[in-house]
């Protein structure tokens, strides 16, 4: 797939940023959360991105409100060119954590490429044509501009 530059950037810093604090080691038991969550990680950090969203999403259903999980999967979601998919995600990842810092970070910087996403996505031919709508909001207290994203890399 052939993605614009600021989004092979965007998806090369979320990569890294899955690293942090995680070790490497293959998931020995796929029926525990951290063990898909690690998994996840490293095939992120392959770029098997397809791999990484279906170890999350077996990790969410092991831990449906855990925010590291809800984090990488909306993480990945972005990676695949699921953007709604990953919108939902971390809504109801800022619902089960809405303290959480570097979510908030992330969602924010998510919904700058989002908003400039979904202006730039050329019409359906065969749809009336609408204007648009309000903005989403920003989350509250974020940064007006948002820091690249960090991911959640710790499973313990």
């Amino acid at each position: 797939m052939n993605r614009p530059a600021p989004l092979r950037a965007l998806l090369t810093l979320l990569a890294a940023g899955l690293a942090l604090g995680c070790g490497s080691a293959p998931a020995a038991a796929p029926g525990k959360l951290g063990d898909q969550l690690r998994f996840g990680i490293e095939m992120a950090q392959r770029g098997l991105w397809n791999e990484a969203m279906f170890r999350f999403e077996q990790a969410r259903a092991l831990g449906p409100r855990d925010r590291r999980v809800l984090n990488n999967l909306a993480v990945s979601y972005e990676a695949v060119g699921r953007f709604d998919d990953a919108l939902a995600t971390y809504k109801t990842a800022l619902e089960a954590a809405p303290g959480d810092r570097k979510l908030r970070q992330n969602y924010t910087r998510f919904l700058e490429f989002y908003q400039n996403f979904k202006i730039r996505k050329p019409a359906d031919p065969a749809a009336p044509a609408a204007t648009p709508g309000p903005a989403p909001e920003p989350a509250p207290e974020s940064p007006a501009t948002p820091p690249p994203a960090q991911p959640e890399g710790s499973a313990t």
